[in-house]
């Protein structure tokens, strides 16, 4: 690369910089495989309440926080709260995505209790529900109680493999009614409408709707991407090159070969914001745009109302459709930017629930993700790392 280049790229903001490749041999460019040792079956003679958390902090939650911690004080009880300094006050100022992962951290929890032969007895928020901010009181008490009739769920069997996979769908296979109703059944016991554009019996308006989420998907993206508060966010919790991604195990995973020299050589300062019309910033728009592009299909999760207890049952609902779309070989990619509540979303974010007949405010877009079939021969990504059990039990 030219000095001049290089320069370029540096006064841009260079953890924008697009690419994902990795240099063979050279483990600072890999997710180490100690930041994923969380996805392995945990042994069972594990206490029962430290096995179970062990498949619950799996769960998906905004920005790799992990912002859990369970308190196994009392016998046979757990107790969870949320971990202020792992909040997302920027883009995520009512905690309402948190509380979202906080609601697939449970549906987790209760999973893997009925594949032992315990029922999972959760009550929500004990102590009450928080206003409109979080809290440290917590947002749930869960009691493990055996129970020889319970049923081992059959999507707990793909908690291992669920992934986020932000990267090109096939956008010329469409999803099968089969599968569709596979998605839809998943979310079907829990007090939540799910939608879905763009399986294969797709009509001329159903196509429309599509088209019309991407546009708004991209918007809100460059919005997130040239607004300081929100993207300030996720800088400060980039985890470049393999020394920082086992450290943290945790934040937004970087191996791009370029971004990681250049902070081990001290050329990147992520203190600063990345100037909104520099050739970095607008390269990884584009790079979003053609991802867009691919997507075929796209669900959402909708409650009626914004309580704090529907939005632990929406994100119990879509941990359980990432799941379905695991055993039936679908990829998935959560695109909340335009259901953000900070102000430079407003606009799109009342344009995507009107589009997806949901009104404010009387209904609430809880999720919106893509999702789609891999290009044939790609292979699952890597797990995402994660902190470890002993990381998130209370002290």
């Amino acid at each position: 690369m030219r000095r001049r280049s290089f320069l370029r790229i540096v006064g841009g903001g260079a953890v924008l910089v697009a690419g994902t490749g990795t240099l063979s041999g050279c483990s600072m460019f890999e997710v180490p495989a100690s930041a994923r040792a969380a996805w392995r079956d945990p042994p069972k003679e594990l206490e029962m309440r430290h096995w179970v958390l062990s498949y619950a902090l799996l769960a998906p939650n905004p920005h790799n926080m992990q912002p859990w911690l369970a308190d196994i004080a009392t016998a046979g009880e757990i107790t969870l709260r949320l971990d202020p300094q792992r909040l997302l006050p920027a883009s995520d100022p009512y905690g309402r995505q948190i509380l979202m992962g906080a609601g697939a951290f449970l549906e987790l929890l209760s999973m893997a209790a009925a594949k032992r032969g315990q029922r999972a007895e959760v009550t929500l928020f004990p102590d009450g529900e928080p206003g409109d901010k979080l809290d440290a009181k917590p947002f749930a008490r869960v009691q493990l109680i055996p129970n020889a009739d319970v049923l081992s769920d059959p999507l707990f069997a793909h908690i291992l493999n669920r992934r986020t996979d932000r990267r090109s769908y096939d956008a010329m296979r469409l999803i099968p009614a089969t599968d569709v109703e596979r998605l839809r059944a998943a979310a079907s016991a829990l007090p939540v409408r799910f939608g879905l554009a763009g399986g294969s019996d797709t009509d001329v308006a159903d196509s429309r709707r599509v088209a019309s989420i991407r546009e708004i998907a991209r918007e809100a993206w460059r919005i997130e991407m040239t607004t300081k508060a929100p993207m300030m966010e996720t800088m400060r919790v980039l985890r470049i090159g393999s020394r920082e991604i086992d450290q943290y195990r945790d934040g937004v995973v970087i191996t791009s070969p370029l971004v990681v020299l250049m902070t081990k050589f001290g050329l990147f300062n992520r203190n600063r914001f990345p100037a909104p019309d520099s050739q970095a910033t607008q390269s990884q728009i584009k790079q979003f745009d053609a991802i867009t592009n691919s997507t075929p299909a796209y669900l959402w999760i909708v409650t009626e109302g914004n309580r704090r207890t529907q939005q632990i049952n929406a994100g119990r609902a879509y941990v359980r459709v990432n799941l379905a779309g695991s055993a039936a070989g679908l990829a998935m990619q959560p695109n909340e930017q335009s259901l953000q509540e900070y102000p430079e979303q407003t606009k799109l974010y009342q344009s995507i629930h009107d589009l997806l007949d949901a009104p404010t405010p009387r209904y609430t877009v809880q999720m919106l993700a893509r999702v789609g079939y891999l290009v044939a021969g790609t292979e699952l990504p890597l797990a995402a790392p994660r902190r470890g059990l002993d990381a998130q039990l209370a002290s």
